[in-house]
């Protein structure tokens, strides 16, 4: 039995940050029906596959039911209802104004269900100048602000490597629609989840914005600590052109790591503010070239220093602390990868992604 056994999440989302809240709720216990069109959850095609699925929506979708619905339909909108009158939550991911045109927007929803915690989930909420402009993770990033230090050594923007605004949204929306439900046991009433990316993310900058929120110059990374600026939290290439990281702030790392390689002559430049450390960037970008990456991490073994090779996604999950963990669970010849909240004392048990309809 897990925490929200008993609760029940019509689910109408597609792509990530949708089927992640949802799946995460399905982890724990609650009935979700996937409501797909006959053309199912786009994720569904994904390369690459496992054991017949796309390893994308086998890791997004676990555990729910597949219901196939025809929405333009009379017959796929009264099914529609159906469940819509015996769920606890109603979770849609479409650009706003479509679900009012379906007739399932929230006050339609609510009328037949007073009890609903309605969620929807877009790029830049429901309401705005941005409301209706298309975007997904990249673009809604780029408005945010954070591709403009997502950059490389020449300040260029890059393609970030997580998306970012997606899981913000996913998680966001999973933390009110919890708050919701516990706020219904009081008031017995639901509740209206206008959820947006683009407002996700945003706080997710208060440690590098500086003073911009005041109208002040943009950070820029090669003057910000955590960005780029500073020597202790940086990307530095071996003598193999793979990389290893240092990452902490805590100038005890900085103490431990000098005195080590012989040159505490260099810590006062540790101290100072990032984007004045250029000298120590430079000796330690000459030091680590010396060695492999691999040489690298068995030198720093036994040191007290915030150290770690930058590992590709097979290296990441092939270590042993992954498997200590029971991190990535084998399952019907495929993999998944294990929830991240989890309960002392009870167990989690992989299931499968439902096949299209398989659940009608």
């Amino acid at each position: 039995m897990g925490k929200l056994s008993g609760i029940k999440v019509v689910d109408l989302s597609v792509f990530l940050p949708g089927p992640m809240m949802t799946m995460m709720m399905a982890d724990q216990g609650a009935e979700v029906w996937k409501i797909e069109s006959p053309a199912g959850d786009p994720a569904r095609s994904q390369e690459p596959s496992e054991a017949g699925q796309s390893v994308w929506f086998r890791n997004l979708n676990r555990g729910k039911k597949s219901v196939v619905l025809d929405l333009k339909t009379d017959s796929g909108k009264a099914r529609l209802w159906d469940l819509i009158e015996q769920a606890d939550v109603f979770v849609e991911g479409f650009r706003p104004g479509v679900m009012k045109r379906l007739g399932f927007d929230y006050l339609a929803v609510s009328a037949r269900n007073p009890g609903i915690v309605y969620c929807s989930i877009s790029a830049f909420g429901q309401e705005g100048e941005l409301a209706h402009h298309p975007a997904h993770d990249l673009a809604t990033q780029a408005l945010a602000g954070f591709l403009s230090v997502n950059d490389g050594t020449d300040g260029t923007p890059v393609v970030p490597g997580v998306a970012a605004s997606d899981m913000a949204a996913g998680l966001t929306a999973l933390s009110a629609t919890l708050m919701a439900l516990i706020g219904r046991e009081k008031s017995g009433r639901g509740d209206y989840i206008d959820c947006a990316m683009f407002d996700s993310l945003l706080p997710w900058c208060a440690h590098t914005m500086g003073l911009s929120i005041a109208g002040a110059e943009p950070p820029r990374s090669a003057t910000q600590r955590s960005l780029g600026g500073a020597a202790f939290y940086q990307v530095y290439e071996t003598k193999d052109k793979r990389h290893v990281v240092l990452g902490a702030r805590e100038l005890k790392f900085a103490s431990t790591l000098l005195t080590a390689l012989g040159r505490m002559d260099l810590y006062p430049i540790a101290e100072l503010p990032a984007g004045e450390q250029n000298v120590l960037i430079a000796f330690l970008r000459q030091t680590f070239a010396t060695r492999s990456r691999d040489d690298w991490v068995s030198w720093f073994a036994d040191k007290d220093v915030a150290f770690a090779p930058i590992l590709d996604f097979r290296e990441a999950f092939a270590q042993p602390h992954v498997a200590e963990r029971g991190l990535l669970v084998e399952f019907e010849g495929g993999h998944m990868i294990a929830p991240a909240i989890r309960f002392v004392g009870e167990s989690w048990q992989a299931c499968s992604a439902p096949m299209l309809d398989a659940d009608q």
